[in-house]
């Protein structure tokens, strides 16, 4: 069965190391900061100027002026720092932090990524996405892996504008964990319950499958 944004946000967590900076991008990847393991001290950070993002607020901890980059509503954690956007992108820019966590619309197997426009539709801006895959070795893509019509976000080569060339080397999907080399996805991990026939199926660029292909734990 396909994970769910829950499932997807936990098994990503697992990444994370202590004494890790992290970028939460939009979407699915915010949801991360709810996951992250017990006694582990990790420091998320949001392009707008926050370092010691928390988790999302309940109705009794919300406050309307702390924002993320998204405009969601955050809490901070003790120790919490907070500076200008010109601040915190010098941070992302000088190569800071230690794990970057995007969403995406399609990625390929050169392991570029589409992830701020599709044409014809409303565009809200490209975000701080550019800088993220421009200035971060170790990135992570969440994503579904077809799109509602069934159509791969897997690809031999994007589609749609880029946000960046070469610069993924790990994707996570609601089918799969997979990494980016050589021109072509490796499969890591499946989610329970999911078929490497059904990946095959629904990934578009080349795959790499080896012998014995794990499901994942979270």
């Amino acid at each position: 069965m396909a994970l769910t944004r829950e499932q997807l946000a936990q098994r990503v967590a697992k990444e994370l190391q202590d004494g890790f900076y992290v970028n939460l991008g939009i979407g699915i990847p915010t949801l991360v900061a709810n996951y992250i393991p017990q006694g582990m001290q990790v420091m998320l950070q949001s392009e707008n100027g926050l370092l010691g993002m928390g988790e999302f607020p309940t109705e009794e901890t919300i406050d309307a002026d702390l924002i993320n980059a998204g405009k969601q509503t955050v809490t901070a954690v003790p120790g919490a720092s907070f500076f200008s956007s010109a601040e915190s992108f010098a941070m992302i820019r000088g190569g800071h932090v230690d794990l970057t966590v995007l969403g995406a619309f399609e990625v390929d197997v050169n392991g570029s990524i589409a992830s701020w426009m599709i044409p014809g539709k409303l565009i809200k801006g490209m975000g701080g996405a550019m800088d993220l895959v421009a200035g971060a070795d170790n990135i992570i893509v969440t994503m579904m892996h077809a799109d509602k019509r069934g159509n791969s976000k897997l690809l031999s080569t994007c589609e749609l504008p880029l946000t960046g060339y070469g610069c993924i080397k790990r994707v996570m999907t609601d089918l799969a964990f997979m990494e980016i080399k050589d021109g072509a996805f490796h499969l890591l991990e499946r989610a329970p319950g999911v078929t490497v026939d059904e990946i095959v199926a629904k990934t578009a660029g080349k795959l790499v499958v080896p012998d014995h292909v794990p499901e994942m734990t979270f």
